[in-house]
């Protein structure tokens, strides 16, 4: 997966404020074959969130799959939340009576736990994207992978009240052996993407939904964010891209777990 750079002065920013966490720690897919796993068009979405019970081991191979069948469709929202943004994502989805996955740093849900308990009661789903957004785990050691993710973990079950993230996105799609491993020890399905929107760039919600448009036949899994920058396109962009989705016969899912 290619490796997004935007908003890199405000990840140094959270990297900066996650160091004082570490310290103190303890511690592209074939769309019909990717269907045809999960069931056809009516296979039902499970419950949005996962309450902080027993753990249960899911599979460690990255997830594309749409659980809404051959023609669903999974948005995912990362790098918040943000206060500015994630409540006007949040609009736009329920707008159109849309659920999402949320990937969420554990420092942004620390600040804002608030707008975590807001994805969890609007019915989405909660994913881990660690700490800090560290494109360059993979290059870490195990002992600071497991601190990112884990960390990033508790932060967010704590943010939002006891539910548990259902998935983990390494930051840029830094995924290693061990983190897919860990993650999925912890209930966490890694998840990745098929259509990067590139919105991240803020190149235009004209170019953001042409991008949508073009690269859809790669998979269902659509990558958007909520935080890092001014988001205003994107919430453009979800505000055109959703009904149009919709009017050419797609549904929305959670990715496979």
């Amino acid at each position: 997966m290619a490796r997004h750079g935007g908003g890199r002065g405000w990840y140094g920013k959270v990297l900066g404020a996650a160091l004082g966490v570490t310290l103190l720690a303890t511690g592209a897919s074939v769309w019909t074959a990717q269907a045809g796993a999960v069931g056809g068009p009516s296979a039902k979405a499970s419950a949005p969130a996962e309450p902080a019970t027993a753990v249960k081991p899911v599979a460690v191979t990255i997830a594309h799959a749409s659980d809404a069948g051959a023609r669903g469709v999974n948005i995912t929202i990362d790098d918040g939340p943000d206060p500015e943004w994630t409540p006007q994502v949040l609009d736009v989805l329920k707008e159109f009576g849309v659920k999402a996955t949320f990937c969420i740093v554990g420092t942004q849900a620390q600040a804002h736990p608030e707008l975590v308990k807001d994805v969890v009661a609007a019915g989405h789903r909660l994913c881990d994207h660690s700490v800090s957004h560290d494109t360059t785990m993979d290059k870490k050691s195990e002992a600071y992978q497991s601190q990112q993710i884990l960390d990033a973990e508790r932060m967010i079950t704590e943010a939002s009240g006891g539910v548990r993230p259902m998935y983990y996105r390494a930051p840029g799609g830094a995924f290693t052996p061990y983190s897919r491993k860990l993650a999925a020890s912890h209930g966490m399905r890694p998840l990745g993407w098929n259509v990067d929107t590139k919105d991240f760039e803020q190149p235009g919600a004209d170019a953001i939904v042409a991008t949508v448009e073009r690269e859809l036949p790669n998979g269902p899994t659509l990558l958007f964010h909520d935080a890092g920058g001014d988001r205003s396109q994107t919430v453009e962009a979800l505000r055109r891209v959703l009904p149009l989705l919709k009017a050419e016969g797609y549904s929305f899912g959670f990715p496979v777990r």
